[in-house]
């Protein structure tokens, strides 16, 4: 089968035709299309490889996993949780490719809920999916300028940025990538296939030259599949192994945040589930040939905890490949890919705000729903909103680190729950709500579902959990706390504010929609 220049089959007719049911099938679902469709599957594909990020997302909490179990965590965790993120994957999958919206879970939680509660429910999630889509768009954005100043100790050991320094530069990286997004907006889909081939490549030459160089010494195939070390941890070793599986949680956790590409998509029914599923398989092959080189080449676990920055990852490539300039070139490659990351992540939130301004359900959401044509169809200030909210939410880093930490994991929770929600109301429903499914998982589906969903309460739970023992204030997870607190101002906010102005998508408040059947092209 002929394939176009976007990866749609048939040649551009077929995509053409592709878009116009895309449009026809948005009126259905309540929406007129207001953003520009740019994306086949290849540039959807890799702008949620770009948003995993595998060897940022495992990389820079490398910490956690060294105290959590070293090799044998970093390695079989990382199946463990591929397998359990395919589920959630699986799940996401279907019911987007039923209900193709920038809206995602929250429009889904409210086409799939009881007419009684959906309201609450599809509010909650909304407020849930974009808290968490903020949540790690500022956890990558300061991960990156902390990774930055990792870098730089690499030439200045002596050197120890202070609190204010690094919020600075934290600015800078978010300024950075901001005028990406803004004034390159035509250009995204470019720059995703860029990240993806930046990633690619960089494992490929470090595979390679670590394992050439393994200045710090070689361990044996037995070392590097089951030495599992949890003396720096303090928890029993089973739990701690689950602690262990923050890296990879961590870096499947935003999954789900293609889905408000939705309308920027071509074929959205049918790309946009083919793209979250297949990043899994993709996200796993990478994270074994990241952490391949490590397990095999690991330096001293407890010279690499000792790192003032609390960023091992520079000092350990440094070790391993045995100079300054091959640990930077190591260190570059990962700093690349944050800057990516970065990029598509702040793009995936801001399509998520102002899919939510657009349904009345965020303050001065008449504002925050406009689209500017000035930057190819761009919500600009939807995206200068979620912006103004990192970097506010940054300033806490001067502060206190513990709080400021606690919002960044809460990210895990948010969208975790966000995911496992909608989820849910499908399951209560019977499963009925994606009936006609355009990818539709069968007979499999009760099994796919009910696995995501226990996955996703572990995860919360684990993931609330401090890495180590003892703890004290500075060292305790606030998630727990942060996201509870999240979750009853969104309820209280519903109460006050929103159930005056939220009533749902458009044109489905009287349920006359819930029936609309969605086109598409068939690959």
């Amino acid at each position: 089968m002929s394939m176009d220049k976007e990866g749609e089959p048939g040649g551009k007719s077929s995509l053409v035709i592709a878009d116009v049911r895309a449009v026809d099938d948005l009126k259905k679902l309540g929406y007129e299309q207001e953003l520009a469709r740019s994306r086949g599957l290849p540039h959807i594909l890799f702008m949620t490889l770009a948003i995993m990020a595998v060897p940022y997302g495992l990389g820079v909490p490398l910490a956690t996993s060294l105290v959590s179990g070293g090799p044998a965590s970093m390695f079989w965790g990382l199946i463990l949780v591929s397998i359990l993120s395919l589920f959630v994957a699986l799940s996401l999958g279907e019911i987007a490719s039923k209900y193709p919206t920038s809206a995602g879970a929250y429009y889904w939680c409210y086409r799939l809920a009881p007419p009684r509660h959906r309201l609450l429910i599809s509010y909650i999630t909304g407020w849930l999916t974009v808290t968490g889509d903020w949540m790690v768009s500022l956890s990558v954005t300061f991960g990156t300028a902390q990774l930055l100043v990792a870098g730089i100790n690499i030439y200045h050991p002596e050197w120890e940025a202070t609190a204010w320094q690094t919020y600075l530069i934290f600015l800078g990286v978010l300024i950075i990538t901001s005028i990406f997004c803004i004034f390159g907006n035509r250009y995204l889909p470019m720059i995703d296939i860029l990240s993806a081939y930046w990633i690619a490549v960089g494992l490929v030459v470090m595979l390679v030259c670590l394992s050439v160089e393994a200045k710090a010494g070689r361990h044996s195939a037995e070392f590097a599949f089951t030495h599992f070390d949890t003396s720096f941890s303090g928890w029993a070793p089973g739990w701690a192994f689950f602690i262990g599986l923050f890296p990879a949680g961590y870096t499947y956790s935003a999954i789900g945040m293609t889905t408000s590409m939705a309308e920027e998509v071509h074929n959205p029914s049918i790309n946009l589930p083919r793209a979250i599923v297949w990043s899994v398989p993709i996200g796993c092959l990478m994270g074994i040939v990241f952490y391949l080189p490590i397990t095999f080449t690991l330096p001293d676990t407890g010279v690499l905890l000792d790192v003032a920055s609390g960023q091992p990852i520079a000092v350990m490539y440094t070790m391993i490949m045995g100079s300054n300039g091959g640990g930077f070139g190591m260190w570059f490659i990962i700093f690349g890919v944050g800057i990516f990351c970065a990029i598509s992540i702040n793009c995936a939130a801001s399509r998520a705000t102002w899919s939510f301004a657009r349904d009345k359900a965020i303050p001065f959401y008449s504002t925050f729903a406009k689209v500017d044509s000035r930057f190819s169809e761009l919500p600009l200030n939807a995206f200068l909103l979620c912006i103004a909210v990192e970097a506010l939410l940054g300033l806490l880093y001067l502060g206190s680190s513990a709080a400021f930490n606690a919002f960044v994991g809460v990210e895990v929770m948010c969208l975790g729950a966000s995911y496992a929600i909608p989820v849910i109301v499908l399951l209560a429903g019977g499963r009925k709500g994606v009936a006609g499914a355009p990818y539709p998982l069968g007979r499999w589906g009760w099994f796919v579902n009910v696995m995501a969903v226990l996955w996703v309460a572990l995860e919360m739970v684990l993931f609330s959990m401090p890495a180590a023992l003892p703890v004290d204030k500075s060292t305790m997870n606030y998630a727990s706390v942060v996201f509870v607190g999240f979750a009853v101002i969104s309820a209280a906010w519903y109460m006050i504010s929103g159930r005056f102005h939220y009533r749902g998508p458009p044109g489905a408040q009287d349920g006359d929609t819930s029936d609309a059947e969605v086109t598409y092209v068939k690959a």
